[in-house]
């Protein structure tokens, strides 16, 4: 059975990570397509409706499945069946309701996000539409995030795996070929294209809809065996069977919801407060922070909070253990799996901004988008901080808490955001967001610390050597740049810039993990030696 759940999170965390490495590549010809102000229009569709789905599905399929699992292992499958179908009962229900929310409100949030309604830029009736588009989806992902659940209760990731990239593949080929037919066949508008992309939402659900299907018909004979073969069922109410549901998923809505809601403030000031310091074009640069260089950032962020959330269930049944000095090296363990990986990759994503948005994204506006890449890049540090600190708090009893650091980090975006945006232009959003997240993770840790007074010493110590190696790493980068800069003409040419890139990134990159190997660094905070580094460099 532990072989089999190894495999199975093995598999589920692979197709988690392809599903985001995905998500990164196709922006690259999307942007080809649409530009910039494609990219504004797609990230104003999917705000609200992240929102909405992170409400209806974050955590429910851990939560259901958690949920089975527990009734299975007591021998009541029949318990776990009602709580499968009175779930699905329940999304279909919400799902048609945040449809029709979405879709009818959409002018209505479109006016509160755009007050110009300046023909250059975008209009109010774009985002209608495209906020309509998009909201097809709802009808059917929050019963499809049932479906997933009940098969992980069965201690089978597969359908979820599969179904979740295929999802992504049908997705992203709606995508690109419905904008290319729309612009390069018909002749049509971005507005139209992107309204077309918006809709692949629903398009790649059906398609996940099919695979769990398949999976479902194979499945049933053996699912329909274990309830004919029970002897003793749980009678519990149908209210009862949704307050454990939703104790479960709760912490985890609260952890999706973060990122989606400091966009949605963007959505609703990063357009008035431009225009009111005279900055009319400002669909460029905020596809440059919230799209196209949020997918840049977020892909660190992925690696390394993968790792280290895979320690946190073992984190959990130590806490419940009262072992205190186990539960200090594990929290210390994922903390500095955070550092040692997202803080290079942040500052790295800094000092090589221009080349690495040049590379994928072009170099028109490299100006503009590139300095903004390189002040959100160490915005990407905090993100995964505030998700393995906010895991760390459920793990340890103190779930409640992530709600007051992230309503804290919230307010101060709400309240600074415009003024941040007047000061500094652009670059004030992503100010606001550090502000927010960052003010969350202080909070977060707080907590740790007090509730089960846990020493920062060997984290200090870790987090100052991870620091010298980083200056030495952007010693190497700035040395590179300078030295091919000379005849690689990075600034003006594509190719020129995905060389430079290249380099940069193996120079750099090379040079971290040499003083991180022969320190012992890694192999102290990874646990066990690094075996592919060990076929490259000799200790």
């Amino acid at each position: 059975m532990s072989n089999n759940i190894v495999r199975g999170t093995m598999l589920l965390t692979g197709a988690t990570f392809l599903s985001k490495i995905l998500g990164m590549v196709y922006v690259i010809p999307f942007n080809e397509l649409v530009g910039e102000t494609g990219g504004t229009l797609f990230s104003y569709a999917y705000t609200p409706y992240n929102i909405l789905i992170s409400i209806s599905t974050i955590g429910v399929p851990l939560a259901v499945s958690k949920f089975v699992s527990k009734y299975n292992s007591l021998g009541d499958y029949n318990t776990g069946m009602r709580m499968f179908q009175a779930g699905i009962t329940l999304m279909v229900a919400t799902g048609i309701l945040a449809f029709l929310a979405l879709f009818f409100s959409a002018e209505l949030l479109a006016k509160y996000m755009i007050t110009s309604d300046d023909a250059k830029t975008i209009s109010v009736a774009d985002v209608t539409l495209v906020i309509r588009m998009v909201s097809f989806a709802l009808l059917i992902i929050p019963a499809m995030s049932i479906v997933r659940g009940f098969f992980q209760g069965y201690q089978s990731m597969g359908p979820t795996a599969i179904s979740q990239v295929v999802e992504q593949i049908v997705r992203i080929l709606f995508i690109l070929g419905a904008a290319f037919i729309m612009l390069k066949v018909f002749g049509g508008t971005i507005t139209a294209a992107v309204g077309l992309a918006t809709f692949s939402a629903f398009v790649g659900a059906l398609a996940s809809c099919v695979v769990l299907w398949v999976y479902w018909r194979r499945r049933k004979p053996n699912i329909e065996k274990q309830l004919q073969q029970q002897r003793y069922s749980h009678d519990i109410p149908a209210k009862d069977l949704f307050i454990e549901l939703f104790r479960y998923a709760g912490p985890f809505v609260l952890v999706g919801l973060a990122t989606p809601l400091y966009q949605l403030v963007d959505q609703f000031t990063f357009e008035r407060a431009m225009t009111a310091i005279g900055q009319r074009d400002w669909a460029i640069p905020y596809s440059a922070i919230n799209f196209y260089g949020h997918k840049l950032i977020i892909i660190p962020v992925t690696i390394a909070t993968g790792l280290s959330l895979a320690i946190l269930p073992a984190l959990t049944k130590t806490f419940t253990q009262k072992n205190r000095s186990l539960l200090y090296q594990q929290i210390n363990q994922a903390l500095q799996i955070v550092l040692v990986l997202v803080i290079p990759a942040a500052v790295g994503l800094l000092m090589l901004s221009n080349v690495a948005y040049g590379s994928l994204f072009g170099l028109k506006h490299i100006d503009i988008t590139g300095p903004l890449l390189g002040w959100y890049a160490p915005v990407s540090l905090l993100f995964a901080l505030f998700t393995v600190s906010s895991s760390i708090l459920q793990g340890i009893n103190q779930q409640r808490f992530a709600v007051i650091s992230l309503s804290a980090g919230l307010l101060l975006k709400i309240l600074f955001n415009i003024q941040l945006i007047h000061t500094f232009g652009a670059k004030g959003a992503i100010f606001g967001t550090g502000l927010a997240v960052g003010t969350a993770v202080v909070l977060n840790m707080w907590r740790i610390c007090v509730s089960i007074q846990f020493p920062l010493k060997q984290l200090v110590k870790r987090t100052m050597l991870i620091g010298i190696f980083t200056i030495i790493m952007v010693l190497v980068i700035v040395l590179t740049k300078f030295i091919f800069g000379m005849f690689i003409p990075y600034t003006e040419e594509r190719w020129a810039a995905i060389l430079m890139l290249m380099i940069g990134v193996t120079f750099g990159g090379g040079v971290y993990l040499l003083f991180g190997y022969y320190s012992t660094l890694l192999e102290r905070i990874l646990g066990d030696r690094i075996r592919i580094l060990d076929r490259i460099f000799r200790r």
